[in-house]
């Protein structure tokens, strides 16, 4: 595997609680963790990738840092409690970029995402910026062609920018043109948005795109409604790809993104907004991503983080 490289086992670190009771296991404990880059022989049957890369973000002028974030949410979720579904994980390492050469690095995940998706396994990945949703949307459309994929985007940003090259905000864009020239519909979901962060030229590309905007005062004031928004949407596919950017949660929440949310959708909404992604039987790929280390002052950001994760997992049917 190309721009490749395995999680260090030190990274997979924590309290220790065996003693007391048998079952009394965190995350470091149960995951299982691969030297090399072999989905078919790997036990667990969602495989966690992390994708160190936020050349995109420089590229779209944002602040740079997210490369960082796998080592530091795997770091985050070690030490959190091994539930029943917990085990299924297994870290296959990271992709990374070399030379700022974002499109060799994206190929290459794509790859890995499609050698994951063929053993049948399904991906987590950690971003990097929201330029891993190019790799990551392109490998799961590439695993099911025949299949009805569906983006959902919880994000405030609608990220379907028009650039002569891929930056973090493109990802949507890029995925549409694709489904257009092999001759599938694009199916795509943006919920959480605000309208203050997306201008007129990005709301019209959506219109062409025919895409659902769910906007983060709806969910903050309907969340039921918007939960039968995704429902009414979801329906209509085969197969789910999620990813989520951190940066729709309020800054109070999450300040560790380039793009802090002035108002953003709480975690505990956001968390209503997911249970019926994650248990609709049709979830088939999963992303987090603009975390960025370097805006994290006391590590808090980073648990937030590791909780949805951890969360997705868990209610991951």
């Amino acid at each position: 595997m190309k721009q490749w490289r395995p999680t260090s086992p030190e990274i997979w670190q924590g309290r220790d609680d065996s003693a007391e009771a048998d079952n009394a296991l965190r995350l470091f404990q149960t995951i299982s963790r691969s030297s090399y880059f072999c989905p078919a022989q790997q036990p667990g049957d969602i495989a966690l990738l992390g994708f160190a890369c936020d050349e995109g973000v420089r590229r779209n002028r944002g602040q740079t840092g997210a490369a960082e974030a796998p080592v530091v949410l795997r770091r985050a979720l070690a030490n959190m409690a091994s539930q029943p579904q917990h085990p299924r994980l297994n870290d296959l390492g990271d992709i990374f970029v070399e030379h700022q050469d974002l499109e060799q690095a994206q190929q290459a995940l794509s790859e890995a995402v499609i050698a994951c998706q063929r053993a049948g396994k399904r991906t987590l990945v950690l971003g990097g910026g929201h330029e891993t949703a190019w790799g990551h949307g392109l490998g799961v459309l590439d695993a099911f062609p025949q299949d009805k994929v569906g983006v959902i985007n919880l994000d405030a940003h609608l990220d379907l920018r028009s650039a002569p090259q891929a930056t973090s905000g493109t990802p949507f864009r890029q995925l549409a043109r694709y489904c257009a020239a092999q001759q599938r519909d694009f199916h795509y979901a943006c919920c959480g948005l605000s309208m203050a962060a997306n201008t007129q030229a990005l709301l019209d590309e959506a219109a062409r795109c025919n895409v659902l905007i769910i906007e983060d005062l709806h969910c903050l004031s309907s969340p039921a409604q918007a939960i039968a928004q995704l429902e009414q949407f979801m329906a209509q596919l085969d197969r789910i790809y999620l990813t989520i950017d951190v940066d729709v949660l309020p800054a109070w929440e999450m300040p560790a993104v380039s793009a802090p949310a002035a108002l953003g959708v709480p975690c505990a909404i956001l968390l209503q907004l997911l249970a019926p992604i994650c248990r609709s039987g049709k979830l088939q790929a999963v992303d987090l991503v603009e975390f960025n280390p370097s805006r994290d002052r006391d590590g808090y950001a980073a648990s937030v983080a590791a909780r949805i994760a951890w969360q997705v997992v868990r209610w991951w049917g």
